[in-house]
């Protein structure tokens, strides 16, 4: 009777986690008309727009990662961090004293150190089961 429980269990919440996914990627491509449908309205294309896109791009991205493989890799969301704080730091600039600049410029390149941390451990010691990522490992450590 548990075994029932938990495959409906599973069931349902694969159910929901699919309807979030589907709800986000839609969320996400309006957004990105929205945005684009701003930039035609003004008649001009500032970096922040830009970047705003990007982040929208990151971000489906992402969804579409999650769906096919149900798995979301960590540095996705570093990915996005960092445009986000380098669109925060483009827009409000003229705003921000020199030590609120250089918290956000430290903080972008604390995330990016993360990443390469985390590539670096992914391309060195990749996971057995991992053959998604085959082509990024080093030739001397390519199974087959």
């Amino acid at each position: 009777m548990s075994g029932f429980f938990f495959d409906w269990n599973k069931r349902v919440l694969a159910f929901t986690e699919r309807v979030g996914l589907f709800i986000i990627a839609v969320a996400t491509v309006i957004a990105t008309a929205q945005e684009v449908g701003t930039m035609i309205e003004a008649r001009h294309v500032r970096l922040a727009d830009l970047l705003l896109l990007f982040i929208y791009l990151e971000v489906l991205t992402m969804v579409g990662l999650y769906y096919g493989s149900g798995k979301l890799p960590v540095r996705f969301p570093l990915y996005i961090a960092m445009v986000a704080l380098a669109r925060y730091l483009i827009l409000d600039m003229k705003e921000m004293d020199v030590w609120r600049m250089l918290a956000v410029t430290s903080a972008i390149l604390l995330l990016a150190l993360a990443v390469l941390a985390i590539r670096y451990g992914h391309t060195r010691y990749p996971y057995p089961q991992d053959d998604a990522h085959a082509e990024l490992r080093p030739p001397h450590r390519r199974e087959g």
